[in-house]
């Protein structure tokens, strides 16, 4: 194999989460923490410049020494859910984590503190203006805090809170097995990670229907441990809004992704009012496979048509494809994608006890990223590998600027992760040898919309619902999945004949603990990416010097500025969202025509 598909784990701590240099590493953040506290209790008014300076600068190693433990850690349970001993010592970072979250609460109050005066002549000071923005955020969010005893006991107490009820959904997911039963009898238990990759991906209906019934059933028996779970996780952050005078559930996830409510509803309605293409599309691939209406798992299945397969790629084959690819955008980002794959970034390997899903997490003191996948073969999987590759270069291009202007929103980090994949899905139709291929990749390419514009559709409806209902009191199981059928038939138009009623259970987006909303900035980035996109393609020349300015610009300033300065766009208004949405659109068109012409 030319890139190894396994992390080189022994590059960061050797000896894994039993590391005698991961505990000296924790051990030094302690000492670090100490002197953390010293210097914020120091910061007085006649010594505001030079000790707030050097406070961020501590601040910045500390997160840093924090940031690189807990990826390791996170890292390693992942790759290995039977390790045990990961969550002690998953424990130990969070405790450590809790302190500096507890002393960084103190800083805030402090600088809230601050007269007015003082604060306009601090942000004047070359040192402190160049992260002016960030620390502006940090005085206007901080006038909601309570006292420094109040938020010390919050902070202690959201390591058994939202993170202790999210930890309590990793471990429940990481002993679940989902069985399948081959044409021969033989049995195989899966992992979730395993079945669902299969479930969604297999080209034969009847393994596709035997899975989805056999993951439903699986979601179905442990559901009850997972419907507490997500009451009481959101309803702990209910409590905290609440706390913090928040008026409405959105007001943090929106506040947090730096964008406004009118941005969101634009966003959302320029989404509704165009569903049909891709409603069509749906029940387009269920006459291709034979099939009044498409089930929930025949969403994503593969289609064939003519003497066309389903492209299949190797690890080998995938990553000097995606090198290739972006490429012939731009010679830094290939040239960050061969580095990472060549320097095992990227967990990639198909086998047991790893947990299900993606994600691109940082090593920030390495000023790298890692990469977590599970790669099967298909054209899904090498868009997978593109989008956390994205991720990561967004990573690497802010990497030299200080630590309180990387801080981007998962909004606008979803944009670079989705223009990576926009690139190779496009690359992938315009080099198919065929029609009969073309139709299998333009397949793939708008099941990434559908997902889009429908699948976070729902996921949104519903975690709406949910907050709404639970904020009257405890929601039963039953109700739960009312919502969650409610949302899905809403977001899909009604359009399939099954559908997931314990998708709540199986999405671990809704048991994430540190923001809530974990989907509509997935549709932002989408559409935001395809606005850039459509920019590049007007003038590709030198555009990849204008995108790293954009990149870089995205912990620094509100998304409807950023999209204004560097695009020129109003977000508030719907006519931008639906531009994109109408790219997709015509993909969707050109699939018809096509299937409609082979099926002749």
């Amino acid at each position: 194999m030319k890139y190894k598909d396994t992390w080189d784990l022994e590059a960061i701590f050797p000896g894994g989460t039993r590391s005698t240099q991961l505990q000296t590493k924790l051990h030094s953040i302690k000492e670090e923490i100490r002197e953390y506290k010293t210097l914020i209790l120091g910061l007085s008014e006649d010594q505001y410049g030079d000790v707030l300076k050097a406070i961020l600068k501590k601040q910045e190693s500390l997160e840093k020494g924090i940031g690189q433990c807990r990826t390791f850690v996170q890292m390693w349970h992942d790759a290995y859910t039977n390790d045990e001993y990961a969550n002690v010592v998953m424990g130990q970072v969070m405790d450590l984590s809790s302190e500096e979250e507890n002393l960084s609460t103190i800083l805030t109050k402090k600088i809230v503190a601050i007269p007015d005066g003082d604060w306009q002549s601090l942000m004047k000071d070359e040192e402190l203006k160049e992260v002016s923005f960030a620390l502006n955020e940090i005085r206007d969010q901080g006038k909601r805090l309570l006292s420094e005893a109040e938020e010390k006991l919050i902070t202690d107490l959201n390591k058994d809170g939202l993170a202790g009820w999210s930890n309590l959904y990793d471990t429940a997911v990481s002993i679940m097995t989902i069985p399948f039963t081959d044409q021969e009898g033989n049995t195989t238990e899966y992992s979730v990670g395993q079945a669902m990759n299969r479930m969604y991906a297999d080209p034969d209906p009847n393994v596709r229907k035997q899975l989805f019934e056999n993951w439903e059933e699986a979601w179905t028996k442990f559901a009850p441990i997972f419907a507490e779970t997500l009451n009481h996780l959101d309803g702990y952050r209910i409590t905290l809004q609440k706390a913090h005078n928040r008026e409405h559930y959105l007001d943090e996830p929106l506040e947090y992704n730096r964008m406004s409510k009118e941005t969101l509803d634009a966003m959302w309605n320029a989404v509704s009012k165009h569903k049909q293409p891709f409603i069509n599309f749906l029940n387009q691939k269920a006459k291709i496979l034979g099939m009044e209406k498409l089930g929930w798992q025949d969403v994503d299945a593969p289609i064939a048509l003519g003497d066309a397969k389903p492209p299949s790629f190797t690890y080998d084959d995938a990553c000097d494809f995606v090198i290739e690819n972006f490429a012939a955008f731009g010679p830094k980002l290939s040239s960050f994608a061969k580095h990472a794959l060549e320097n095992r970034w990227v967990e990639a390997e198909d086998r047991t006890n790893k947990r299900p899903g993606g994600y691109c997490e940082e090593l920030p003191e390495f000023e790298e990223s890692r990469i977590f996948m599970t790669f099967t073969g298909s054209t899904s999987d090498v868009s997978t590998l593109a989008h956390e590759l994205g991720h990561a270069y967004h990573s690497y291009v802010m990497r030299d600027l200080p630590n309180l202007n990387r801080s981007y929103a998962m909004n606008v980090a979803e944009t670079a992760s989705t223009f990576a994949e926009t690139i190779i899905s496009n690359a992938t139709v315009t080099k198919a040898k065929s029609n009969s291929e073309k139709i299998t990749l333009l397949n793939s390419k708008i099941e990434n919309a559908t997902a889009m514009f429908m699948n976070i559709h729902a996921r949104f409806l519903f975690e709406k619902s949910f907050y709404e209902e639970r904020s009257e009191g405890i929601v039963s199981e039953q109700r739960i999945n009312e919502l969650m059928l409610k949302a899905q038939k809403e977001a899909y138009g009604d359009s399939l004949s099954t559908y997931h009623p314990h998708f709540w259970c199986s999405k671990l987006h809704f048991f994430i603990d540190d923001v809530p909303f974990y989907n509509f900035p997935y549709t932002f980035g989408y559409l935001f990416s395809l606005g850039i996109y459509s920019e590049y393609l007007k003038n590709p020349d030198d555009f990849e010097g204008k995108y790293i300015a954009l990149l870089r610009d995205t912990g620094s300033m509100k998304v409807e500025d950023l999209a204004m300065k560097h695009l020129g766009v109003d977000m508030t208004k719907s006519s931008f969202w639906e531009a994109g949405i109408k790219l997709m659109a015509k993909d969707v068109e050109e699939f018809i025509n096509l299937t409609n012409e082979a099926m002749k």
